[in-house]
């Protein structure tokens, strides 16, 4: 990462000393396949933070710490940006040890972090970064299972702590032997009263509430082995407890599943507000609410997608962006791609996280870094 004494010089060497000069100096300073990223004008990628092995799920401190979850490993680490130049200035390991802390969420001056099976809370944590104190165990009543087992977890307008639990397979209907499973669930932050919130999803690791209406907006993923081309992934809304969108029943609102489907009609189930591209592994997702991107991306859906596994010809690798006319979805088009190059991933974009500044954060646990999106006339 470059300082922004740096990018500065860079900026009035060329006799400009605009946002928008330091944010391109930064992008070709920092790693020049950012090059690749296409962005719509006027906007700009740069890096806010490197070596952030498996940077997955991103959560905002009321200080503006960023706290960065993990799958693959076992860390959840805390950057800090102290001179606001937009580059993380500090890392802390907060946590090691952990199974798969990939959920991250701050609320009340805590971070409440998911494990596979487990939810903790790490009071008070933006004044003990250097020194974290011990967590304490907010809710054991979560399933082992490693299949979809990580995730993510947000608080929602209602204060209530949001959690999903996967499907522990491809297809499979567990639920009817436990519930808990192809759900998002919801608990008070203490633990308490734990509900499932809505059934038949097979896997969101990302979920946002419109900034409006209040309403739940989540990402799923697809089952596989049904070709290259269905089922497709799916943005959803359940504006109310008890909603069923369909798994292992029925994907996408309108295809039957060749082993399930024939024991519930795609009728009995709530289809996609917005169908996605097939296998794109849709994960992480914002509501645009900030000031400084232009009036037209506000209130709107910014998607990451983490990009296929097993398609012959590879898809996703890139951020897409919803654009809604009330609950309505009227296009899905690309708003940052160029992490898939000669069909090659080089990158894999995970969450998205909205600063107080008004741009983006997007982590990557592929290049394991986390790149700022903003933007500049």
């Amino acid at each position: 990462m470059r300082s922004s004494f740096h990018i500065i010089w860079i900026c009035l060497l060329f006799g400009i000393s605009t946002a928008a000069c330091k944010n391109k100096a930064l992008e070709k300073a920092a790693d020049p396949r950012l090059n690749d990223i296409k962005l719509p004008p006027g906007f700009h990628i740069s890096l806010f933070a490197d070596t952030i092995d498996n940077a997955r799920s991103l959560a905002l401190g009321d200080k503006g710490t960023v706290f960065v979850g993990n799958r693959s490993g076992d860390k959840v680490y805390a950057l800090v940006d102290e001179n606001n130049d937009g580059t993380a200035d500090k890392k802390y390991i907060l946590a090691k040890g952990l199974n798969m802390p990939n959920g991250v969420a701050f609320h009340k001056g805590a971070l409440y972090v998911a494990e596979i099976d487990k939810i903790w809370r790490f009071d008070d944590i933006e004044n003990r970064l250097a020194n974290p104190p011990r967590p304490v165990l907010v809710s054991d009543n979560y399933p082992s299972d490693k299949h979809h087992g990580w995730k993510y977890i947000a608080f929602g307008p209602d204060n209530k702590l949001y959690v999903p639990v996967g499907a522990p397979c491809n297809i499979c209907d567990d639920n009817e032997k436990d519930n808990r499973y192809a759900s998002i669930t919801r608990m008070n932050a203490d633990g308490s009263s734990f509900e499932v919130f809505a059934s038949g999803i097979r896997n969101t690791v990302g979920f946002a509430w419109h900034p409006q209406t209040k309403e739940l907006w989540f990402t799923e993923n697809g089952r596989d082995m049904l070709g290259d081309d269905i089922p497709p992934d799916e943005l959803n809304n359940a504006p109310k407890p008890g909603m069923h969108f369909g798994y292992p029943y029925c994907h996408a609102g309108d295809i039957k599943d060749p082993e399930y489907g024939d024991r519930h009609p795609c009728t009995d189930f709530t289809p996609p507000v917005q169908k996605l591209a097939p296998h794109t592994a849709a994960l992480g997702m914002k509501f645009y609410t900030g000031d400084m991107f232009p009036v037209a991306y506000k209130n709107q859906v910014i998607i990451a997608e983490h990009g296929s596994w097993n398609r012959s010809e590879p898809i996703g690798y890139r951020l897409m962006l919803v654009k809604l006319d009330g609950n309505k979805a009227i296009s899905y088009e690309p708003f940052a791609e160029g992490w898939l190059k000669n069909g090659k991933a080089w990158g894999r974009p995970v969450d998205i996280l909205q600063l107080q500044d008004g741009s983006l954060l997007v982590s990557d646990d592929f290049a394991n870094v986390i790149y700022r999106i903003s933007y500049a006339k």
